[in-house]
């Protein structure tokens, strides 16, 4: 782990992109195998029915043709730290106060932390009552940055 102190704060950094992949599985088994973690997730996330996603292939894609808008909902160190390529940071804080910044016709992806980030979902949320058309990457900038290779071997269910 890297660190960077800033005033009275101190950012935290993997030492590797290895570390978070770890992590990532780990997630993914408990995901599998703890008794109702689903069910906990549900009643933290809420219902995600209304939420359409859209997987990292299909985003790459999206990216490199340039015909939509992606949306980095995280805090603002965390998008200064690292983001996807071509994303813009809004902040879901900000999200209300910023839209006008957003053409209405634009599709829009939100992403956060991972699957279970609740920030994605509140900005794919209020973009829909605001008229915009929205989905929320299917995880999360951690996932984001595994490589290609990692994504293709991932077991079936687990796949983008």
């Amino acid at each position: 782990m890297r660190t960077r102190r800033d005033g009275k704060r101190i950012y935290y950094r993997l030492a590797s992109d290895h570390v978070g992949a770890l992590w990532a599985a780990m997630r993914n088994v408990a995901g599998e195998h703890v008794a109702g973690i689903e069910q906990l997730a549900d009643a933290y996330l809420g219902d995600r029915g209304e939420l359409e996603m859209i997987v990292r292939d299909e985003l790459a894609a999206r990216l490199r043709r340039g015909d939509l808008i992606v949306l980095d909902v995280r805090p603002e160190p965390e998008f200064r730290s690292a983001h996807i390529a071509g994303a813009r940071s809004i902040p879901v804080a900000e999200l209300r106060r910023r839209l006008r910044n957003l053409p209405k016709d634009a599709e829009v992806v939100a992403y956060c932390r991972g699957p279970y980030c609740v920030y994605a979902d509140e900005a794919v949320r209020e973009l829909h009552r605001r008229g915009y058309r929205a989905r929320r990457l299917q995880d999360g900038f951690p996932e984001w940055k595994q490589p290609v290779s990692l994504w293709r071997s991932a077991p079936e269910a687990d796949r983008p």
